[in-house]
């Protein structure tokens, strides 16, 4: 299997572990690939497009990306400053979390995208999220050796990796996702990861029913192809917009495990839902095919309920 691209920004509801799937699904087109809600950048580093426009409303990720295009911020710069910083950390009060807050402030001042970074990977459970003011508003991980070499080296290689991956064409930008839609034409394809309505409010500028209606509104009337990641269903209720929503569209499903709590048992499974405005070779969902919750459980280290590919499921 192609190995995934795990891009330097975290954030929790990260696509990594279902990026195959979704590659799987995308259609043979000649244009561009569009992401009016670019997130952490996973999907799109792995979508091997040559020409891409890549839109999201936080403007510290797509700051990042963009100096990274512009070797503004290279690997070695990753290095020396995640050293420089990572030290800092180790020695400061509070076991780490004065310098953090110090980042923090400094942050939320000079917008440095060295700092996001700092924060994106030193921040409690991988979270990200601002406040009113668009300061950011995450505690410390309270892991004051978080910068040891190896994960230094992890971030660097993972720098390095993106590095080569962005395309002198790609484009990079900061506008609402209405915006970014209607930019989109017939030969090419969008890719929409917007937040889970009635999941999910740590999204930039913030998401509510009538963002979710007026994004099904542009898809609808783009002369585009489009892949929409969404939640269909989980133990407790059911995603009320399939029904009333995307399920004019087609709709494929899988379960997926987040790790979205510092508690095991607060880590939920859900049914994930991928809606499309084509034609693919498949005839039924595929939730229900893997492993219950209890046994993700048991298999999260060696991670095989994450290499099933759509290819597997049957059509």
């Amino acid at each position: 299997m192609t190995r995934i691209i795990v891009p330097p920004i975290k954030s929790q509801g990260i696509k990594t572990k279902l990026v195959p799937w979704i590659q799987a699904l995308v259609p043979d087109v000649s244009g561009k690939w569009i992401e009016p809600f670019l997130g952490t950048g996973v999907v799109a580093f792995n979508s091997g497009f040559q020409k891409a426009l890549l839109n999201d409303t936080n403007p510290h990720v797509i700051r990042f990306y963009q100096c990274v295009k512009d070797r503004e911020i290279t690997p070695q710069l990753v290095r020396e400053y995640l050293e420089k910083e990572g030290e800092q950390l180790r020695m400061a009060p509070e076991c780490g979390y004065a310098h953090f807050r110090a980042i923090k402030d400094r942050f939320n001042v000079t917008h440095d995208p060295l700092d996001f970074l700092f924060l994106s990977r030193a921040g409690f459970n991988g979270m990200m999220r601002f406040n009113r003011a668009g300061e950011w508003n995450i505690p410390f991980c309270k892991k004051a050796e978080r910068f040891s070499r190896s994960y230094i080296t992890k971030i660097v290689n993972q720098v390095r990796d993106v590095d080569c991956l962005i395309q002198p064409s790609w484009i990079f930008t900061v506008e609402n996702f209405e915006a970014t839609i209607e930019k989109a034409e017939k030969d090419d394809v969008i890719y929409c990861d917007p937040p889970y309505i009635g999941r999910y409010v740590d999204y930039y500028s913030g998401w509510t029913e009538k963002s979710e209606r007026r994004l099904f509104d542009l898809l609808s009337a783009s002369p585009a192809r489009f892949i929409l990641s969404t939640w269909h269903h989980n133990d407790y209720r059911h995603n009320p917009y399939i029904d009333s929503l995307w399920s004019k569209f087609n709709i494929v499903t899988r379960d997926h495990f987040y790790h979205s709590g510092g508690k095991i048992e607060n880590r939920k499974s859900i049914v994930e839902a991928l809606a499309f405005n084509f034609e693919a070779n498949i005839k039924r969902h595929n939730h229900d095919v893997y492993p219950k919750p209890e046994q993700l459980l048991l298999c999260e280290n060696r991670a095989k309920y994450i290499t099933q590919q759509l290819s597997r499921v049957d059509v």
